[in-house]
């Protein structure tokens, strides 16, 4: 197994591995509890990190690349004609679903 990303805080390091793990590929969380040490070693030593197999290295790598940076979205409410951005299923001015794409 190698890192495949140090993550920012615990939450998102067992986010990551549960949806990696949901879509078949195997996962490890390191470091999980090196943060109640972190005045003792360098800060970036005690961040938690998800470690992957080899084999599944560029698939994880794709997955978590969607995960992090999904495509933004804009649409015009059939409604009331709002500009509506983002991941929002209702228009934010009069509620009304987003249309089917």
């Amino acid at each position: 197994m190698r890192r495949l990303i140090q993550a920012p805080n615990l939450v998102l390091a067992t986010l990551w591995a549960d949806q990696l793990g949901a879509a078949g590929i195997a996962t490890s969380v390191q470091r999980a509890y090196a943060s109640g040490i972190a005045g003792e070693i360098p800060p970036d030593q005690s961040l938690p990190e998800v470690w992957v197999d080899d084999a599944d290295r560029a698939r994880a790598e794709t997955l978590l690349a969607e995960w992090r940076h999904p495509p933004e979205h804009t649409w015009a409410c059939p409604r009331c004609h709002e500009i509506v951005d983002g991941p929002f299923e209702q228009c934010w001015s009069c509620g009304a679903e987003r249309p089917a794409a």
